[in-house]
């Protein structure tokens, strides 16, 4: 498999990066996880847009899922368009909430936007997206929320999208090659509960589910520190971390 990071901000933009997208390429299908804030623009620097198979969206908050709005006009009136629709996979919801953010009710075609998306809800369990097995679970945060674990071929990555700590994570987690994993906060705080993760739980989690390797995203860098999260991380986490950045390129 290989991981491209798109986005990792959490929350809102930042100066240099969108915010939460990931694209996993393996055996010729291309799926991206979360469609955050300006990531359809740094999408196009790694991959034609119009040649994604598939969208997870996580959970509704904008940062994790606005750029699908501007993705549906990129489709839509494409030169060549119509195009066919694009399975998009989200929680409860997911459909009426992409189709009243993008605001289209007034155009003549499809205001329900299932020219553009193949709608379908999230639920607890295990499905195919082309030839990648993905799992899914709810995790801990105020909205309906999905961690995700993708495999082919024997590798494996786990993605917490946000969360606070939860049982789910861990068992997502187990045993992956590589663990994407949110740590917005900072130890010493005193955080909201079943929000964020820390870099120090972070990297307790990597610890117990025996993973691979450690990948921060998510960092909130106007209220945290890059170098604060990774030293949390690393002091949980003896195997190889880093914070990500978008453009970073992973096969595993």
């Amino acid at each position: 498999m290989k991981l491209t990071v798109i986005g990792c901000a959490g929350s809102f933009p930042a100066p240099d990066t969108p915010c939460s997208a990931y694209l996993v390429e393996a055996g010729g299908h291309r799926l991206l996880i979360d469609f955050g804030t300006g990531s359809l623009g740094e999408l196009q620097k790694h991959l034609d847009p119009h040649l994604l198979d598939a969208v997870i969206i996580t959970h509704l908050h904008a940062d994790h899922f606005f750029d699908s709005c501007a993705y549906a006009v990129m489709r839509r009136y494409a030169p060549a368009a119509p195009k066919h629709p694009i399975p998009l996979y989200g929680p409860a919801g997911v459909a009426e909430r992409i189709v009243a953010a993008y605001g289209g009710q007034g155009e003549l075609c499809h205001p329900s936007m299932r020219d553009v998306y193949d709608f379908r809800e999230l639920q607890p369990g295990a499905f195919e997206s082309g030839p990648l097995s993905i799992t899914v679970d709810r995790v801990a945060h105020p909205v309906e929320t999905f961690g995700v674990r993708v495999e082919h071929a024997g590798s494996s990555l786990a993605y917490s999208s946000d969360t606070g700590p939860c049982e789910a994570f861990e068992s997502l987690a187990a045993h992956c090659d590589v663990l994407l994993a949110e740590a917005s906060y900072l130890e010493g705080r005193e955080n909201p509960k079943d929000v964020h993760l820390t870099g120090k739980e972070a990297g307790d989690y990597a610890t117990k589910a025996g993973a691979g390797r450690l990948l921060l995203t998510h960092l909130v860098e106007p209220w945290g520190s890059r170098e604060a999260t990774l030293a949390e991380a690393r002091g949980a986490y003896t195997g190889p971390v880093e914070v990500v950045r978008p453009g970073q390129v992973y096969e595993f």
